[in-house]
């Protein structure tokens, strides 16, 4: 699955930004800026729905 960033991301190298992708009736998550070398984070959809609460 293809990593997304939010749409309220500037698109600049250096901003401060996640990148989702479902997987397996979950989410991993990583840091934008780190790319392939960002470690990846397995929440489960609740857990995920609370981050995206919690940034806006």
């Amino acid at each position: 699955m293809t990593w997304r960033k939010s749409t309220h991301s500037s698109g600049a190298s250096d901003s401060n930004c996640i990148e989702a992708r479902p997987e397996s009736g979950g989410f991993q998550v990583r840091d934008s800026k780190l790319g392939h070398d960002s470690p990846i984070f397995d929440l489960g959809a609740p857990d995920f729905k609370a981050l995206l609460a919690a940034a806006e």
